[in-house]
């Protein structure tokens, strides 16, 4: 046993034994970051291949063009790791139906379950009974009313976008408070639309604008086509639309078209290759789109791994996966249109 007195000289004795040892051993910090090993927050922690993690992914049916990108992004990103057992619940609208696929998965005993829920509110009770059970849930999209019904969540930024489309109609119209601006919603009850146009009515009404002409469509091309066709008849004049959706949306440029309007610009949302090629072509209404990420099953995927294997994403200090995530709303114009074609989807 070493004992240390406290007296002047044995401090400095002591003191003179750690530098000489320090002189020994000591490594500089490039020798200490050669043999630094891969931590759980590292990038190479994370790409390591660790414990199998048994995965349940359950999200609405794929009956249109963002809902299929997400469901393909998703099986993609498993694949990418040979330490992921995907299980893939049938894409389904009825929430009863959704909420018995959850129960299953709590049943096999999955290690994490990502969740695309048909109604966030509906698939509250089920999701919170999973993290009760110990099986991290991973919300995506659609949000569930209770904070305790999952472990993470990932969204689009719904309010983001409306901000993002308003403010680039605000910027295009130059400041003409007199411009009449409409507005092609998608589904009213879902909290997702309400937010979609909040966002877009605060960012007019920042440029001394509003919302003079609003309809709202249900995410689908017969549903755009229709809505669109009654607010044309309803508004003789327009000088901007923003359509939330660009799956409906293309309804809303056929109603255009058979209508033989074309006074005004259109911004779409989502962000769908027909409606990049579109805005490329620069021949009609459509101007720009405000992207809506469909990474964002993809994105579950990958953080479930991260959270069962208790990992943290590399490029934070955070040791543990964070309990939200809002993803960015960009704006595609011509300018840009380039970057992101080749990662948008086919509606």
């Amino acid at each position: 046993m070493l004992t240390v007195r406290t007296g002047r000289k044995s401090l400095v004795t002591l003191g003179a034994f750690l530098s000489v040892g320090a002189l020994v051993t000591g490594c500089t910090p490039e020798a200490e970051n050669s043999n630094a090993q891969p931590t759980n927050a590292s990038v190479e922690g994370n790409q390591a291949e660790g414990d199998k993690v048994v995965i349940g992914f359950s999200g609405p049916a794929a009956d249109h063009g963002w809902l299929g990108a997400i469901n393909t992004a998703a099986t993609a990103e498993a694949e990418k790791y040979g330490d992921i057992d995907l299980r893939v619940a049938e894409g389904t609208n009825d929430a009863n139906l959704q909420i018995s696929q959850v129960e299953q998965f709590i049943n096999d005993k999955v290690d994490a379950i990502v969740l695309l829920p048909t109604d966030g509110a509906a698939l509250t009770p089920v999701a919170i009974q999973a993290m009760e059970a110990g099986i991290p849930v991973i919300n995506v999209d659609r949000e569930f009313s209770s904070p305790a019904a999952a472990r993470t969540t990932v969204l689009g930024d719904n309010y983001g976008m409306g901000v993002s489309a308003g403010e680039y109609i605000c910027k295009e119209l130059g400041g003409d408070d007199s411009a009449v601006v409409a507005e092609i919603a998608g589904i009213d009850s879902l909290p997702l639309t309400q937010d979609r146009s909040r966002g877009f009515t605060d960012a007019l009404e920042a440029c001394g604008l509003d919302v003079d002409n609003r309809v709202a469509a249900d995410f689908t091309v017969q549903g755009g086509e229709a809505a669109t066709s009654q607010l044309l008849s309803a508004a003789p004049k327009i000088d901007a639309i923003w359509n939330h959706d660009d799956d409906q949306g293309i309804g809303v440029l056929a109603a255009i078209d058979n209508a033989g309007r074309d006074e005004f610009i259109m911004v779409g949302g989502a962000g769908s290759a027909n409606a990049m090629r579109e805005i490329q072509a620069g021949e009609g209404v459509l101007k720009a789109t405000v992207i809506y990420p469909s990474t964002q099953a993809a994105d579950g995927i990958r953080l479930a791994r991260l959270i069962v294997q208790e990992k943290a994403m590399s490029d934070l200090v955070e040791v543990k996966v964070p309990k939200r995530v809002v993803l960015n709303a960009p704006v595609v114009t011509g300018e840009n249109v380039d970057q992101y074609l080749p990662t948008a989807f086919e509606s």
